[in-house]
């Protein structure tokens, strides 16, 4: 075997493929440039440490349930009220996914609420590297529901906690059983103070009492939830509106 074969197994039992690749290529590189080995070897390691962050991204990115298309490119922030153009950039640093806190924003429908939170939630997996789930309300209480039927919800609630961030879309489109509202509200207990959540939502907490029914769940619900959170409140015009209106403008 050669000495080149025997490198390329030795990198491929490590798991290296970044230097498996490109170790020969650099070793040119710095003859011609008279790298010290220190040099050479930093570059190496920089090298595989960069491409596995960008798969490790990947792969937050494909399991994240994110839409593709609603990033901070494709959402227009200058028709955010000013006060939720302030609190985004500190969102997007992440630092409320460190104390475990919450981010709830309220709307009516077409404000560009899931849009906004998607997009900050993209930013988290690409800048910090965070773990984010995105699903719809009704589509969590459906798999919490199976789950607790079949005896597993321990289970499932340790696989969500694998994500530091849960973004929970449309919570005032889900008309709860009591069932429905039981497993809900005992996800949300499960999260307090340990992981954040980013929901939206078309209803203000006065009618909250639509989605858990009874008071005394609403009001430990709404506790949990406000107790850390930054709330966003995006009154603004609605988005789907103005672009058809927009659209009218156009053909005339």
């Amino acid at each position: 075997m050669s000495k080149v074969d025997s490198m390329g197994m030795m990198l491929r039992s490590l798991r290296l493929p970044g230097i498996q690749r490109e170790y020969g290529n650099l070793a040119q590189k710095a003859e011609s440039n008279s790298w010290g080995f220190e040099h050479y070897l930093k570059v190496l390691l920089e090298l595989e440490m960069t491409e596995r962050s960008e798969r490790r991204i990947e792969r937050l990115l494909k399991r994240s349930g994110l839409p593709e298309g609603k990033n901070l490119d494709t959402f227009d922030m200058k028709r955010m009220p000013v006060k939720v153009r302030r609190q985004v950039p500190a969102l997007i640093d992440g630092g409320f996914v460190e104390r475990a806190e919450n981010v709830l924003a309220f709307g009516l429908p077409g404000r560009g609420k899931s849009h906004l939170l998607a997009a900050i939630a993209r930013e988290l997996v690409i800048e910090k590297g965070y773990a984010v789930l995105f699903t719809s309300t009704h589509r969590l209480v459906e798999q919490l529901l199976i789950a607790k039927r079949e005896l597993e919800i321990e289970k499932l609630f340790k696989k969500l906690d694998r994500f530091e961030v849960v973004v929970l879309d449309d919570i005032g489109y889900v008309q709860q059983s009591r069932e429905e509202m039981e497993v809900l509200f005992t996800f949300l207990s499960e999260r307090y103070e340990r992981r954040s959540l980013m929901i939206t939502s078309n209803l203000v907490f006065s009618e909250w009492d639509k989605i858990f029914k009874d008071p005394m769940t609403t009001a430990a619900a709404i506790d949990r939830l406000v107790h850390h959170s930054t709330i966003l409140e995006l009154d603004n015009l609605s988005f789907r509106a103005e672009h058809a209106k927009e659209r009218q403008t156009c053909k005339k």
